[in-house]
């Protein structure tokens, strides 16, 4: 069975670095379209940033351009998230996705929800002011 790992959460100060990890074992096919999406208490699931096959195929939600940064290691199926001058409203639950259903890589699709099939349990990440 499909299952993936998140860590690397915790609490930071404003301006800090969290680097999130996420393995994912048990599916045949890789880690090849994988997604960070987070929820705050009360909001809806966002993403925040996804990556597909081939160099520069990364998306990146508004809020975090410039600040997180997406990669992946396919030899040890690993998805990365790392996150730079974190601010108190980056505060929320970070999941890994894996297994993208889209039709197309072009946004929004990569940074939604919905399109994807296997996701991880979740790290918690809270940035203090």
């Amino acid at each position: 069975q499909v299952e993936l790992v998140e860590s690397g959460g915790g609490s930071v100060q404003a301006g800090g670095s969290l680097r999130l990890s996420c393995a994912v074992s048990g599916y045949a096919y890789g880690i090849g379209y994988s997604g960070w999406f987070r929820q705050a208490p009360g909001k809806e699931r966002e993403g925040v940033a996804a990556i597909g096959l081939g160099p520069g195929r990364t998306a990146y939600a508004d809020s975090v351009k410039g600040r997180f940064a997406i990669s992946k290691d396919n030899a040890e199926n690993t998805v990365y998230l790392q996150m730079n001058s974190l601010k108190p409203e980056d505060t929320a639950m970070y999941y890994c996705a894996t297994l993208y259903t889209g039709s197309t890589w072009a946004l929004p699709w990569p940074l939604a929800s919905n399109k994807y099939k296997y996701w991880g349990q979740g790290t918690q990440v809270t940035v203090s002011s």
